[in-house]
């Protein structure tokens, strides 16, 4: 398998995204110290919950429309309310204006309409893939959003405060050029069942609810996503109850390499160093995984790399020495590597077809739910030992290993009875 062996609506999206997400990485992640600094921190903090809700929201409704139009309208309509936002946070960060409030409510509405692009685009990848390729088109995938990622953070923390507007020309002249390819481009890929017309707005909101509540009595799928939520959760206690630890437990200790060079880490240094970490380490070897993963039976490895990941982060939420830390670190993220393209494909056997986009938007709350979890890391931290919230951790991982275990034992128990059914029909 090769990168031009996938479906051309695979490449386009995957070349796209990456190229919107490294500008957006330079942009989007210092937009907080910038409505710090112009609005206050205590506004800051609510109008960035407000664009985190829009985002949400408009995920839903963006499902329900991309299983009811198909993906690439809902995708081009969604575009074009991302070009024009973007066009006016450009201009309201230009030399002409300088608008903080112009600048988030333009934020509001490109982060809405990023909700409704990615569930037509999540589902249209499971569309036009098989069982075969998605392991590999995800890992290339989850490569390419890590590396937009980091290159993004390190032009951003450089340029962002001297170049704001610069930057949102490039990502605003991007976005038109992501609108233009993916309206001459991109294929259909879903033809929607004939529906009587929902005309009024009470109608649509019936028909909407009507059919999230199909997606959520689907049991198997909401725990495969519970399972995920848990597994996941370690990651986000790194920005929040990890970064505070280190600072207050972690010993400053001092290192020197004859007398040319010397540093002191302290537990700051220590928490930048994690990061820097994962981060090569994904951008270096995710590749080289994605074929190994290719060799390895797919469940097994599934629970194995989750338990790696579970582990890795509940050491480094307890462990103070430095050695231990990145051992850790190189676990987890190998654990990662292979569990995230490998549970992606097991969740695209699970969506129904008809509800894709639908149950694509749900199981997009498992990231905001797992920040929510690191959140509230923060606050049990202040009040439990470090080795308790370690524990506390590992638990809630082997609950979500166990049940991912469950669900896809589940699957292939009905696969390999499929063809008995069959055969007993002829």
């Amino acid at each position: 398998m090769s990168f031009s062996q996938l479906h051309p609506n695979i490449r386009i999206r995957i070349v796209t995204s990456f190229l919107t997400r490294l500008v957006g990485n330079m942009i989007f992640p210092f937009m907080a110290i910038y409505f710090s600094a112009k609005l206050g921190p205590a506004i800051t903090g609510l109008l960035l919950v407000l664009a985190v809700c829009a985002q949400i929201l408009m995920g839903f409704y963006g499902g329900y429309l991309a299983d009811r139009w198909g993906r690439k309208k809902v995708m081009v309509y969604g575009q074009w309310i991302q070009c024009f936002a973007l066009f006016i946070m450009m201009a309201a960060n230009s030399p002409w204006l300088d608008s903080a409030w112009l600048t988030f409510v333009m934020m509001l509405v490109q982060n809405a309409s990023n909700g409704m692009i990615n569930p037509a685009a999540d589902a249209m990848l499971i569309d036009v893939s098989t069982k075969e390729n998605r392991t590999y088109m995800y890992g290339i995938n989850y490569w390419s959003n890590n590396l937009s990622i980091a290159l993004g953070s390190v032009v951003g923390g450089l340029l962002f405060a001297t170049h704001r507007f610069e930057l949102l020309l490039t990502l605003t002249a991007i976005s038109f050029f992501t609108l233009v390819i993916i309206s001459l481009c991109l294929k259909e890929s879903y033809q929607p069942k004939p529906m009587n017309p929902v005309r009024t707005g009470t109608g649509i909101l019936r028909d909407m609810i009507a059919s999230y509540k199909l997606v959520m009595t689907d049991r198997r799928f909401i725990l495969f996503s519970l399972s995920g939520l848990l597994i996941f959760a370690p990651e986000f206690q790194t920005p929040n109850y990890i970064a505070i630890r280190l600072s207050q437990e972690f010993t400053p200790q001092s290192f020197s390499l004859f007398d040319w060079f010397s540093v002191e880490l302290t537990g700051i240094k220590i928490f930048s160093l994690i990061q820097l970490e994962n981060t090569l380490l994904v951008v270096l070897f995710s590749l080289a995984v994605t074929k190994l993963i290719g060799h390895l039976k797919e469940a097994p490895a599934l629970y194995i790399s989750g338990l790696m990941y579970i582990a890795g982060y509940s050491l480094i939420m307890y462990s103070n020495s430095l050695i231990v830390i990145l051992v850790a670190v190189l676990i987890s993220t190998l654990g990662e590597l292979i569990h995230a393209p490998i549970r992606q494909t097991y969740l695209a056997q699970i969506v129904k077809d008809d509800l894709r986009s639908s149950y694509m938007a749900v199981n997009g709350l498992v990231v905001p739910g797992a920040r929510i979890m690191g959140a509230v890391g923060i606050t049990l931290g202040a009040v439990l030992p470090s080795y308790l919230m370690a524990l506390l951790i590992f638990s809630m991982g082997i609950v979500g290993v166990t049940l991912t275990r469950s669900i896809v034992l589940q699957m292939d128990f009905k696969e390999r009875l499929l063809p008995h059914a069959k055969e007993a029909a002829r």
